[in-house]
């Protein structure tokens, strides 16, 4: 007997192949299945048997102000900070207290700019949100909120994925994995960019360790889409159909020979290209929306590629069946200058953010879809840059959310009455993160992925559903 051919490692060996060769060759194709399950065409292909529980909400858009705005301009008002303008703040509040940049005992800044209250609810607000004060009866403002980081990367990449560690999987990412996508002729998760690129760079919606196609896909805001989306000169769509399959046979072997799950991504990615070759340019194109709507978002020039156009593409991105659509503007980082440079930030957001939240409200779409608005900390009510700039604050800053499962017209959360600490109800990233998960039918302890011996999740491992602001 030839005891080699019984010995473990042997047996090991022959039954890898015999697992190859039967998906290879008995027609299941593994190629197919793994292509489709990462593509997460549906919620059974994704990762899980789909939603814990009943979900609220079906997608989601999320409005990343990168750079944090201040609360204490737009959605905190503090009349005793301002009436305080220039004193020293108590030495009792400063113990302990860690600040990016300035020295801790900088003078009080108070706004410069009046807050008065809107609709039914009387949610104060800031004369520089006249748009989104037309949401105050709509949208569930949060005053509470907390982060772990206090500086522009860490902070961006702990308020998308959980962690201020590069390679976790991004909020998109999980939401992809959980629930797959809708469509089909365009990927599951999108990024448009506006203003200057963000600190945290891919990480904040980049996929991690779960399947590479369930990362988000930045699209280009001129030109293609994505890159090198047109075909060359002198190759028509046979010629490129041809290619595309001679190239997915031999992938497909390969894919049957090595297993390798990373040779199914690419499969898919090139099936996805193909197909956005004829979906992507129609999405982009948009003359044909009627005059009405771009003067709701305020889009003067439909080529110009602005923040307000984004978030009109962010409505067609969800009505062609993409679950998570991320839009991050990079421009509200004022140490300084901050009376001029924030009404100018304001006037390039405000009218378009709160448009998307009227126009998927008349379009029936609001109502199962989940939109966020915020950046990733607050700012200090010490003043930095002279006598009109704001340090980075990461005990507490301000986030308003709108649609699915939320209370309408709620301010949730207080800060003290220099805009300081929080004094009630604190919303810390992990509560926000799993509430979002909350709402779209997940137990965020139980929608995890495991990665090298341990199971992971976005909320990894804290946080608590705050269940004071759902509906």
């Amino acid at each position: 007997m030839d005891r080699g051919m019984n010995s473990p490692r042997k047996k090991e060996q022959t039954a890898v192949l015999r697992r190859r060769w039967f998906l290879r060759d008995c027609g299941v194709g593994l190629g197919g299945i793994a292509a489709n399950a990462l593509l997460a065409r549906d919620a059974s292909a994704a990762g899980p048997s789909g939603p814990h529980f009943a979900a609220r909400a079906k997608r989601v858009i999320s409005m990343f102000q990168a750079g944090a705005p201040s609360h204490l301009e737009l959605f905190d008002p503090k009349p005793e900070l301002t009436k305080r303008d220039g004193q020293l703040p108590p030495p009792e509040l400063l113990q302990g207290y860690r600040a990016a940049f300035i020295k801790p005992n900088s003078a009080l800044l108070g706004s410069k700019y009046k807050f008065t209250k809107h609709g039914g609810s009387g949610m104060e607000l800031s004369e520089l949100l006249p748009h989104t004060a037309g949401l105050a009866d709509e949208i569930c403002l949060i005053r509470s909120m907390q982060t772990d980081a206090v500086n522009h990367a860490p902070a961006q990449i702990f308020m998308n994925t959980g962690s201020q560690q590069f390679g976790r999987p991004s909020f998109g990412a999980w939401t992809l994995y959980g629930l797959g996508s809708e469509g089909e002729d365009l990927p599951g998760y999108v990024v448009l960019t506006s203003a200057k690129g963000t600190s945290g760079g891919a990480s904040n919606y980049g996929c991690g360790f779960l399947p590479t196609a369930l990362g988000g896909v930045p699209f280009r805001s001129g030109g293609d889409p994505v890159l090198y989306l047109s075909n060359p000169k002198g190759i028509d769509d046979r010629a490129q159909r041809s290619s595309l399959d001679a190239l997915n046979q031999l992938n497909q072997i390969a894919l049957g020979t090595a297993g390798d799950p990373e040779i199914a991504a690419r499969i898919a990615s090139y099936e996805m290209a193909y197909r956005l070759q004829t979906s992507a340019p129609e999405l982009m194109d948009l003359s044909r929306e009627p005059q009405h709507i771009l003067d709701l978002y305020g889009i003067k020039d439909v080529k110009e590629a602005t923040y307000a156009r984004n978030c009109l593409l962010a409505r067609r991105l969800i009505e062609r069946g993409v679950r998570f659509v991320q839009l991050f503007h990079e421009a509200w980082d004022q140490h300084g200058n901050l009376t001029k440079e924030i009404k100018k930030n304001c006037e390039t957001t405000d009218q378009a953010s709160a448009a998307l939240v009227k126009d998927l409200k008349q379009r029936g779409l609001l109502d199962d879809t989940l939109v966020i608005w915020g950046g990733e900390f607050g700012r200090t009510p010490m003043v930095q840059g002279g006598n009109d700039g704001r340090d980075h604050h990461n005990r507490c800053y301000s986030y308003w959310l709108a649609g699915a499962g939320l209370k309408k017209g709620h301010v949730h959360g207080e800060t003290d009455e220099l805009g300081f600490n929080v004094v009630r109800d604190p919303v810390h990233v992990h509560d926000l993160n799993a509430t979002f998960l909350h709402l779209l039918g997940f137990d965020h302890e139980k929608l995890t992925f495991r990665f090298q011996g341990r199971d992971y999740r976005l909320t990894d491992v804290h946080g608590h559903v705050v269940k004071g602001i759902l509906a």
